[in-house]
């Protein structure tokens, strides 16, 4: 799971194998698959790389 942050700065985990997409519009847009969407400050790099960390973390 990967630390994200809501628009009001609050935390929250996310099971970044749930991701269908992600969309900039400016503000960063998560659809998982069992379509819940969420607002997030991140941006689409920085979700990458910490999905990419923690994939290494899980599989080394």
């Amino acid at each position: 799971m990967i630390v994200l942050h809501r628009l009001n700065g609050s935390e929250f985990l996310l099971n970044e194998d749930h991701i269908e997409t992600m969309e900039e519009t400016p503000d960063m847009i998560i659809l998982l698959t069992n379509d819940r969407k969420y607002i997030v400050k991140e941006k689409r790099e920085e979700i990458l790389a910490l999905i990419q960390e923690y994939k290494r973390k899980i599989y080394k």
